[in-house]
């Protein structure tokens, strides 16, 4: 009886599990929500995975970067004094080399339009020689009057010398020829006085006259020294030897290169001279990168415009000092570095991209 009982219970408390169970058996592959099977785990994974022969955790800092020449020159129009700085000051360019070109120092690079320098140079000219006349004339003149004067004062001192010997006659002439030789003697010594006070203020009057034409003729020759400095800078010169790129100017309402015939204005850039055969970049590294700019740090260069070329570059210096920029908690350091190759396509302005490694950087 007893055991009767124990085996219903059994029952009772199995029956519940199998229903459990044969819930939770596997739906089929047709059925929407089925779920992959995770494969299997290794019985026993290995203590650490093989490492490469010579391989390291290699840092590669990423940067861009502008090309730039070593040694360069911006050449700008020319400013003019004088006369010559009419119409706003605006040159016109008569001639221009072409873009890309390549010269040598002292070689003609631009010419402007001389005509107003030259018809300044011939007034300024004719006014030197007029004013060298009127100096000349005014010396003759002074001269003259100055012979004039001493002659009128020796006169005058002959009569004070006559007057003087009638007076030493007083003894033996009457006292009415002795009252008209003292008069005379009087009347010659007061000219003598007054001769050589005018004498004396001419002489500074017509010293100071000459003086002015003088002080004239000396302005004018630095008005003619400074139409020639201006002639001079009509004409441009390579400053070094390089290749010739045209800057970008304001022409018609738009930008573009300089032409032959065009307005320029002074102080406005030309032209630009640059040595190709020393090239640089110059880069823009974060703060957390830093430590793989090193003394020996090197870098591979990616020009966008070519993108196949690559080129090696060599640390030459770096910023000791971290910067950023307005309302930036950022912080860049600036790097310079040189770019090893030679290659024609290599040109200031263009951008590039770097590949910076810490192969001799300061761990």
């Amino acid at each position: 009886m007893r055991d009767r009982i124990y085996q219903r219970k059994i029952l009772c408390c199995l029956f519940p599990l199998a229903l459990v169970t044969t819930g939770c058996t596997e739906l089929p592959e047709s059925t929407p929500f089925s779920t992959p099977v995770p494969a299997r785990l290794p019985a026993k994974l290995p203590a650490k995975l093989p490492a490469k022969a010579g391989a390291g955790p290699a840092r590669v800092v990423r940067s861009t970067a502008t090309v730039q020449a070593v040694r360069f020159l911006t050449i700008r129009a020319p400013s003019i004094t004088g006369l010559s700085a009419g119409q706003n000051g605006r040159l016109t360019l008569t001639r221009l080399i072409p873009n890309g070109s390549r010269v040598k120092q002292g070689d003609t690079l631009a010419e402007l339009d001389q005509v107003q320098q030259l018809d300044d140079q011939r007034e300024a000219n004719a006014k030197q020689r007029e004013l060298g006349h009127q100096l000349e004339e005014k010396r003759a003149q002074v001269r003259s009057d100055s012979a004039k004067r001493m002659a009128a004062l020796k006169e005058a001192e002959a009569d004070l010398a006559k007057a003087k010997i009638q007076l030493s006659k007083g003894e033996i002439l009457s006292e009415i020829e002795r009252l008209q030789n003292e008069a005379k003697a009087e009347s010659a010594r007061a000219r003598v006085e007054n001769l050589n006070k005018s004498h004396q203020l001419r002489n500074q009057a017509e010293t100071a006259a000459v003086r002015v034409l003088e002080l004239k003729v000396e302005r004018q020759n630095v008005t003619i020294e400074r139409i020639a400095k201006n002639l001079e800078k009509m004409t441009i010169v390579a400053p070094l030897d390089g290749l010739i790129a045209h800057e970008n100017i304001w022409r018609n309402g738009t930008q573009g290169p300089p032409q032959e015939g065009d307005q320029v204005y002074p102080g406005m850039p030309l032209i630009r001279v640059f040595d190709p055969t020393e090239m640089v970049l110059i880069t823009q590294v974060n703060e957390p990168d830093i430590k793989t700019i090193g003394a020996n740090a090197r870098a591979k260069v990616f020009l966008d415009a070519y993108p196949k070329l690559v080129f090696d570059a060599t640390l030459e210096s770096a910023s000791p000092v971290a910067t950023s920029g307005l309302n930036s908690p950022v912080k860049m350091f600036t790097a310079r570095f040189k770019i090893v190759q030679q290659d024609p396509r290599l040109l200031p302005d263009l951008s590039a991209g770097l590949e910076i490694s810490q192969d001799g950087a300061d761990k």
